[in-house]
């Protein structure tokens, strides 16, 4: 069997693709702009990719297509596909159909968090002996892939509240059957496809409503929104993680988070002492705990895990060090993500210098939806220095009510050549994007190392 997937470069339809791939099927695929983590991803695993959307990259012998909900009307692919009759469908309904059915599938849903603490679980797991199949919206260092089959009968899933595609407009999570259920936290994004947050909270019922009575949800204690949403209908027991009220509970052991010992029901069951940073993180692996649980990891066997886990490229990756400044990639583009991972690494690293570089790569924040938000998410930094929006919304005034130095950049290499010589040893540099941002990582830091 031969499938080509349309929008092969997202994190999730790459997922797909392994997971294809890995079920002996022969997947190629087309796509826009690929850039590393993911093309490189699909480079190791033989799967071939051809770069735009010509209706003469699909083999004429291929028996469907996969179709990103990147891909719209009008795209000449789906054109062509449409016309010629070529069966289609989407991912979610792929995984669905194919895979997911007779899995106990452990799903993370939420608005931040998503892919650490779904590494998080699927890494307990591993550690367990389980082996579980698991597909990530990026790439843990633990397993060097973004999915795998894994074997029976756990399957860990990161359930995205993005729509499935142009003719499926139902969030992506309504297809996956979890029977465990982790709600990170719910804020309002995807200004492009939801009005408003009481939209998505309608979408988080509907995901409700599929978990089964003998399944597990497992929310924080003191998320408004997520509380409301439940109030819209539950029929499955429930769990709670973080607050002062929580099932599952942590106590910093460490400003930085990078050691807590864990709660449970009133009773400490251990310490973990790790390499992450930050609160956010603490309660990512509460709820990995207590998913882990719920499958029959004992919380011992999953904070000996956690010692061992490594982030999620991109997730404040050190890219390099030159000269004593460390440079950091960060996929937050969301204040409240912004935020906790600013504090953290500030936590950390004490009165040393912050840097914090973004691009509004998404288009909630490319449209200034969250702009009145900017200068709290932002207010460890020491510098702020943005490249422009592509739409006009008032960045630049707004930069000039922040209390600390600020830069505004129509390009990355100007901005690299002007950024460069005021950086100076024991500055950490955090690049917060959701896009390859121009290889700005890397010419920043050739910029430094060779004083350019």
């Amino acid at each position: 069997m031969h499938i080509h997937i349309l929008g092969i470069g997202g994190t999730f339809m790459s997922g797909v693709a392994l997971l294809a791939k890995q079920s002996g099927i022969t997947v190629t695929g087309s796509d826009m702009n690929l850039y590393p983590p993911v093309s490189t991803q699909l480079q190791e695993q033989g799967i071939a990719v051809m770069e735009g959307y010509d209706p003469a990259h699909i083999p004429p012998t291929v028996d469907s297509v996969m179709v990103g909900n990147v891909i719209k009307r009008g795209n000449p692919a789906i054109e062509y596909v449409l016309s010629q009759r070529i069966p289609y469908y989407s991912g979610p309904q792929w995984l669905s159909q194919h895979l997911l059915a007779k899995r106990w599938v452990l799903a993370v849903a939420g608005t931040h968090g998503k892919t650490t603490t779904t590494s998080l679980l699927a890494w307990i797991l591993e550690v367990a002996g389980l082996q579980p199949g698991f597909l990530i919206g990026g790439i843990p260092e633990n397993f060097g892939m973004s999915a795998r089959l894994g074997k029976q009968p756990y399957f860990v899933i990161e359930a995205d509240e993005y729509d499935s595609a142009f003719f499926d407009k139902r969030s992506k999570f309504i297809h996956y059957q979890a029977k465990t259920l982790i709600l990170n936290n719910l804020e309002y994004d995807h200004a492009d496809i939801f009005p408003d947050l009481a939209a998505i909270q309608q979408q988080f019922h509907h995901l409700v409503r599929t978990i089964p009575g003998n399944g597990l949800i497992i929310h924080p204690a003191e998320d408004t929104a997520l509380t409301d949403t439940l109030a819209m209908g539950c029929w499955t027991p429930t769990t709670t993680f973080s607050g002062t009220t929580a099932s599952w509970q942590a106590k910093l052991l460490a400003a930085d988070g990078s050691a807590f010992s864990v709660w449970h029901e009133g009773k400490c069951l251990g310490e973990v002492h790790w390499s992450l940073l930050g609160k956010h993180n603490v309660d990512n692996a509460l709820a990995a705990i207590a998913a882990a649980h719920h499958a029959g990891v004992t919380p011992e066997q999953a904070m000996a895990a956690l010692a061992a886990f490594k982030n999620v490229k991109r997730r404040l990756e050190i890219k390099g060090k030159e000269k004593g400044i460390v440079i950091y990639d960060d996929f937050a583009h969301h204040p409240t993500a912004i935020a906790t991972t600013l504090a953290g690494l500030r936590a950390k690293i004490g009165s040393s210098r912050l840097i914090a570089i973004l691009e509004f790569g998404s288009y909630t924040m490319r449209t200034g939806v969250h702009k009145t938000q900017l200068q709290h998410a932002l207010a460890q930094a020491d510098m702020v220095v943005c490249k422009q929006s592509t739409t006009e919304w008032g960045l630049e005034k707004i930069l000039t009510q922040f209390t600390q130095p600020t830069a505004l950049y129509q390009n990355v290499d100007t901005l690299v050549k002007e950024l460069a010589p005021q950086l100076k040893a024991d500055d950490h540099v955090v690049i917060m994007s959701n896009s390859g941002f121009d290889g700005v990582h890397q010419k920043l830091l050739d910029a430094i190392k060779y004083n350019i």
